[in-house]
């Protein structure tokens, strides 16, 4: 099975900005510890602080999947409810 791949940007708005920033540190560690996760990278934008860029490398659809699962019943899933997403998804070798 090919790998499943994320990448794109998170806009959070500034009412939420703080939460979402103190909650990443325990989302990131928790997603590089789940099966299947080979790569999981969250960064500030240089030039606007609602801006995240968002790298995920799955090992396949199932892993990636659970991982979305998780994501929706955790609490970064609810401090994130009111962030914008724009990723693309693509598969690879």
């Amino acid at each position: 099975m090919a790998k499943v791949i994320l990448q794109g940007f998170i806009l959070v708005p500034d009412s939420d900005l703080e939460i979402v920033k103190r909650e990443l540190l325990t989302h990131k560690s928790l997603t590089l510890k789940e099966a299947g996760c080979l790569t999981f990278t969250v960064t500030p934008d240089e030039s606007n602080l609602n801006k995240f860029s968002v790298y995920e490398e799955f090992i396949n659809q199932t892993a990636f999947d659970n991982h979305q699962a998780r994501v929706k019943s955790s609490k970064w899933g609810d401090v994130t409810k009111n962030v914008e997403r724009h990723y693309q998804i693509s598969s690879g070798n």
